[in-house]
């Protein structure tokens, strides 16, 4: 029996905390700069050089640490961790904003363009009012 460690594969590790953080591929290649395509081949490739792995680190908001060291059973403890008492309810002392508060800047952003649809279709029944006036 081998007491050798396997080699963190970073590219997986990559995937992991992207998808963690709901993220597509295309989305972290359009922060970085580069193609769908490369994310691709960054997240099946086993070593990433630093300076790429700096920048996918920051990208992804968390140290280049936490993804040279990123394990499942690390998110796992964390999650099994997250129940009080083996209750469902769920610990949610990390949150950093309040849902309410989003959905309303939501609505108060769709209010916003909505008033500004309006404007733009009273303008244009102006002109065209304007236009039939002068034939």
């Amino acid at each position: 029996m081998s007491t050798a460690t396997k080699p963190k594969h970073i590219g997986r590790n990559i995937s992991r905390i992207r998808e963690l953080r709901d993220m597509k591929q295309e989305a972290l290649a359009i922060a970085l700069g580069v193609s769908q395509q490369t994310i691709s081949i960054i997240e099946g490739t086993e070593n990433v050089d630093e300076e790429k792995l700096k920048k996918i680190a920051e990208v992804l908001g968390v140290p280049a640490d936490v993804i040279r060291n990123f394990s499942e059973e690390a998110v796992f403890n964390i999650m099994g961790n997250s129940y009080d008492n083996g209750s469902s309810s769920i610990n949610h002392n990390n949150c950093t904003f309040n849902p309410l508060d989003k959905l309303l800047e939501v609505i108060e952003k769709n209010e916003k363009l909505y008033e500004r649809l309006v404007e733009a279709e009273k303008e244009k029944v102006a002109l065209l009012e304007k236009l039939l006036d002068n034939k």
